[in-house]
Formats: structure tokens, C-alpha cells, sequence
């Protein structure tokens, strides 16, 4: 009963951490990209133009959430590619020279300590059945485990859609004011809020200091915004 309820909570929490790290890769991208697209053009258009910026911001949003689903996906394929690949060539090892990969499985106990006894118990019980054979070798000399067949096309939409909800954010002001320069403040300070709320979390799932996290990501986004817009104004005038 216990080692299926811990077998279970390790599954879950596999599944939880590939869900939280594409949610942190659109997210990031999508607080900051447009967020520095929006603020280089609020230095470059003229009040009667504000449409522009939105117009444009959506555009990105939707360009970028595409190319950084298409990114994810194919991240997840080459995975799945990668591993289906390995296992055929461990099929045919285990079929082409058997004696070879029973001195591996053997080798793998040895670095346990077993006894030499011992060593030979186990590997003939974990020969026995060719299936469990080359899984463990999967597992245990390349280091791969099997993906989830699914997994490119959720990561695909996972990273995709945290890319259009972090890019609304610095885009969402520009709706509600009558000019670029008014929106960007708006935008600067609840962009900047986010940025510092999502570093924060982010430095405390991945164990580094949550604190210094939370002022890195906001810098970067604040530095990012800023020389969007140095750049705008100097073309500009």
C-alpha cells in the first residue's frame, strides 16, 4: 500500500515539474518580449497612433507564442525520437551480442558491492525476460527513461499559451489609455510586479535564493523595456 501511494506521488510529481518548467519557458518570454516591444514603440509613435502598439503587441504575441510552442514541440519529439532510436539499438545488442551486455548488467552490480555470487543471481533473473533486460539498460547505462508519447504536443501548449498570458500583461494597459507614454507607465509598474511575483516563485522551485531571484528577472525585464525604448527615441529623432 505504501509503495504504490509513493510510486504514485513520484509519478505526479514528474508530470507537476515538466508542467512547471514549460510554464516558466512561455512565461518568462512573454513578460518580456513584448513588454520591451511595446515600450521601444511608446517612444517612437505619436498619440494618434497608439493603435499601433497594440496592433503590433498582438501580432508579437501571437507570432511569439507560436514560435515558442513550435520550439517546445520539437524539443519534445527529438526526445521521444532520441530515446525510440536508443532502444531499437538496444534491441539489437541484446539480440547480436548477448554475452556482451550480460558482462554490462554484471558491471552495473559489481559498482554495487554484491558479492560475485550475488551478481550472478541478478543477472540471470534480470536477462531472463529481453523486454525488462533492455529497460534496464535504458535506465540504468544510458540514463534515459521513457517519455511520455504526449509530452510534445503538451509542451507545446503549455509553453504557448503562458506565452500569450505573460505577453497580455505589458500589452493590456495600451487598451485603456489615449497615449504611449502614459500606457507604458502603467505597463512598466504591473510588468515590473509580475516580473518580481514570478521570479520570486520561480528562484523557489528551482532552489536559488528566492529574494535575488525575484530582482534578476525584474532587472532583466526593466533593462530589456529600457533599451527597447532608448533605441526608439534615438531613431526617432
Amino acid at each position: 500500500m505504501n509503495s504504490q501511494a509513493h510510486a504514485a506521488h513520484v509519478e505526479t510529481h514528474m508530470r507537476s515539474s515538466e508542467i512547471l518548467t514549460d510554464i516558466v519557458i512561455g512565461m518568462s518570454d512573454g513578460l518580456t518580449v513584448p513588454f520591451a516591444l511595446a515600450a521601444g514603440l511608446s517612444g517612437a509613435v505619436s498619440p494618434g497612433h497608439l493603435n499601433l502598439i497594440w496592433i503590433a503587441g498582438i501580432a508579437e504575441i501571437a507570432a511569439g507564442s507560436i514560435a515558442m510552442g513550435l520550439g517546445g514541440y520539437l524539443a519534445g519529439r527529438t526526445e521521444v525520437d532520441h530515446y525510440n532510436s536508443e532502444l531499437k539499438r538496444e534491441y539489437d545488442e541484446v539480440q547480436k551480442v548477448p554475452e556482451k551486455e550480460r558482462e554490462e548488467v554484471r558491471e552495473f552490480f559489481s559498482n554495487l558491492g554484491l558479492s560475485k555470487e550475488v551478481q550472478q543471481k541478478a543477472v540471470e533473473e534480470m536477462t531472463r525476460d529481453k523486454d525488462k533486460w533492455v529497460d534496464f539498460m535504458m535506465k540504468y547505462e544510458l540514463g534515459l527513461d521513457k517519455p511520455d508519447p504526449q509530452r510534445a504536443r503538451k509542451s507545446a501548449f503549455n509553453i504557448g499559451l503562458s506565452y500569450v498570458v505573460g505577453g497580455l500583461i505589458p500589452l493590456s494597459p495600451y487598451f485603456f489609455v489615449s497615449d504611449g507614454i502614459t500606457g507604458l507607465k502603467i505597463s512598466a509598474v504591473i510588468t515590473l510586479i509580475c516580473l518580481f511575483i514570478f521570479g520570486y516563485f520561480k528562484s523557489r522551485v528551482t532552489g536559488v535564493n528566492p529574494l535575488a531571484g525575484a530582482l534578476r528577472v525584474m532587472i532583466i525585464g526593466a533593462l530589456a523595456a529600457g533599451c527597447a525604448f532608448a533605441v526608439a527615441r534615438a531613431i526617432q529623432h
